[in-house]
């Protein structure tokens, strides 16, 4: 049976290493959690992987802002390696602070000079969010095959409203169908807060590139493998797989098949 190796990408700051990489490997890929500097010196190779995730947590202690300085280092010192990775077809995942470094790094909506015109910012309500939030899925990416509806997921974040440079570039993402995820009410229907926690412009919640197959999204489907993960939802909790573990599964099968 192939292997799919899935490389987790860490810092000084991330904290969602561990979570994201079980997620993988229950979905029945082979994850490894790596430093960047592994792939800055060149000790390991981005090649060596089908898969490379961005987790959550704060790298670098946020400074300058969520993500910048990880951001910059993937710009800077990674960008032929992840040229390279992307022309071979193969697949990205940003969860969260991963969103707000392929934001700002311009590997999405993305172009070929890693332009940034799409970022991830302070919360309208100025604080930290924390809660469970209902998502719509739509838009063309591999890693939203087979979602409900309406799928449900922890948020904690804050700066997660997604904005653009200006209306042409929302309008490319709409066009193009690179929204897939929007907050929306348990019927699907999209809602104001506290449904859109930040504040997203058109309540995007999780965007992705013309390819797609590179996905950033702000909750964390990490932490909705299991149903019983949910605290509160005692229905949720018997027999049942969280809604987080399909987004997993969608990568490591597209990898199956098409790597």
């Amino acid at each position: 049976m192939k292997k799919i190796k899935v490389c987790i990408l860490r810092s000084a700051g991330t904290n969602c290493d561990k979570e994201t990489a079980a997620a993988f490997k229950i979905a029945g890929a082979e994850p490894e959690l790596l430093h960047i500097n592994s792939l800055v010196s060149r000790k390991r190779v981005l090649g060596d992987f089908h898969i490379l995730a961005l987790p959550g947590g704060f790298s670098y202690g946020d400074d300058i802002a969520s993500g910048k300085i990880f951001a910059n280092e993937l710009r800077f010192k990674l960008a032929d390696s992840l040229r390279q990775f992307i022309a071979e077809g193969k697949l990205i995942i940003g969860i969260c602070n991963g969103f707000q470094i392929l934001v700002k790094s311009g590997l999405l909506p993305g172009s070929k000079d890693l332009k940034q015109d799409t970022s991830l910012i302070i919360n309208d309500s100025g604080k930290f969010e924390a809660r469970w939030v209902y998502l719509k899925p739509g838009g063309k990416c591999v890693w939203t095959k087979g979602l409900k509806k309406a799928i449900y997921l922890p948020v904690a974040h804050g700066e997660g409203k997604f904005v653009t440079q200006d209306r042409s570039v929302l309008n490319r993402l709409k066009k193009n169908r690179q929204v897939v995820f929007q907050y929306c009410d348990a019927e699907g229907r999209l809602c104001a807060y506290p449904g859109n926690p930040n504040g997203s412009i058109e309540n995007i919640a999780g965007i992705t590139d013309q390819t797609g197959r590179i996905l950033g999204l702000m909750p964390h489907p990490e932490r909705h493998i299991y149903a019983a993960a949910h605290p509160r939802k005692w229905g949720l909790r018997f027999n049942r797989e969280g809604d987080g573990l399909q987004i997993f599964r969608n990568g490591v099968e597209y990898v199956k098949e098409n790597l």
